[in-house]
């Protein structure tokens, strides 16, 4: 098997989280920059990135890294890639770019000369002047960044958040990959009782229950690599998608509940964890978090409460999260976790968290409040 350099982008912030991720998966020696994380693989770690990484955005394999600040030495540096090791001679390869203080910047010159020199190459290959792009899907992202260009090939299609199961969402949405990782920075025991007081269309419930019963976030979308033949097997996803199956926790008892105060969002919240799969092991309901209350110790809350992004809703929003400081008080021994762009919450909330964590919810700065209750004693 071919060995890649294998590059996974996600949100900044969650850099570490998904390179443990990767390490989980078996893979080493990583280099961790913001925004992305690089290693190296087969295909086997292409598929098994796409299908198990929680948190990662895309996966790339990484083509060419060299200096441009001419178009002729753009045309240069693509053109020396072995594109025929990537693309068969059918290939619909797509050209996608992006620019940051770079003296090259147009982009749509960019991809025009990159897609002219990939055609220049696979002639000289494939010795024919004309090629149909009638096969699979390509992708391809050429990257510059002070005048350094990176050459990658897009292996995941849609981005990684969209596993499949939330075709509807409600107004704010939380992308499915910041989910996760709010889960797993809160270091949530699954013996223990899990909720979220404002789950919307039931994002981090659900990629709670994900992560307990062990499904691989991918388990139900495809991938553009997998039209692949050329590059990676579909014995090989076969195999990769067969291990994820038997890799399901189904013997055990988890104790998730999702409330919001709107029905309609709690009524779809109920059909995405049916169509994730989870459904049976989470329960939503209606209610208000004022109402929230609860006799079970040593649980955890997660959360991404309403932020007042707007000046008119800053009083609301205030008197929102004086009231979750006051119902989350009352909670025993619990541990929680919110999510909000607000920065005086912590004022209103009434308590300085034992750590925060600055996150981003789409392009909104957010801190991730963390509030550790104790660890329950030991059982003897």
């Amino acid at each position: 098997m071919a060995n890649y350099e294998i590059v996974a982008t996600t949100a900044f912030g969650i850099e570490a989280i998904a390179a443990k991720e990767i390490k989980k998966l078996g893979y080493k020696d990583l280099l961790v920059e913001n925004g992305k994380i690089t290693y190296k693989g087969d295909e086997e770690c292409i598929c098994k990135s796409n299908l198990w990484l929680r948190c990662a955005d895309r996966i790339y394999i990484k083509l060419a890294e060299f200096k441009a600040t001419s178009f002729e030495e753009l045309f240069q540096g693509s053109k020396a890639i072995d594109w025929a090791e990537y693309l068969p001679e059918d290939a619909n390869f797509i050209i996608n770019a992006k620019s940051v203080k770079s003296q090259l910047f147009s982009l749509s010159d960019i991809q025009a000369i990159v897609k002219k020199s990939i055609v220049e190459k696979l002639k000289e290959t494939y010795e024919i002047e004309w090629f149909e792009e009638t096969g699979g899907k390509y992708p391809i992202l050429v990257s510059i960044l002070n005048d350094k260009v990176t050459i990658l090939l897009d292996t995941s299609g849609e981005a990684l958040h969209k596993r499949g199961y939330r075709e509807i969402g409600s107004a704010a949405p939380l992308k499915e990959t910041l989910a996760a990782a709010l889960v797993i920075i809160s270091n949530w025991r699954y013996d223990r009782y899990f909720i979220d007081p404002f789950c919307g269309s039931g994002t981090i419930p659900i990629e709670a229950a994900l992560i307990a019963k062990n499904i691989a976030p991918g388990l139900n979308r495809s991938f553009v690599c997998e039209e692949w033949d050329f590059i990676i097997s579909s014995l090989t996803w076969k195999k990769v998608r067969k291990e994820a199956y038997e890799a399901i926790i189904q013997d055990k008892e988890f104790k998730i509940f999702g409330y919001d105060i709107d029905p309609e969002v709690i009524r779809i919240a109920r059909q995405n964890a049916v169509k994730a799969g989870v459904d049976d092991i989470i329960h939503f309901q209606t209610q208000p978090v004022q109402e929230l209350t609860t006799s079970k110790e040593y649980g955890t809350i997660v959360c991404n409460p309403p932020y007042g992004e707007r000046l008119s809703e800053k009083k609301e929003i205030e008197k929102l999260y004086q009231e979750m400081g006051l119902v989350f008080k009352k909670l025993v021994n619990w541990s929680y976790f919110i999510i909000t762009s607000f920065e005086e919450f912590e004022k209103f909330f009434g308590k300085k968290s034992d750590k925060n964590r600055k996150l981003f919810n789409g392009r909104i700065q957010c801190y991730y409040y963390q509030y550790i209750g104790p660890k329950p004693p030991k059982k003897v």
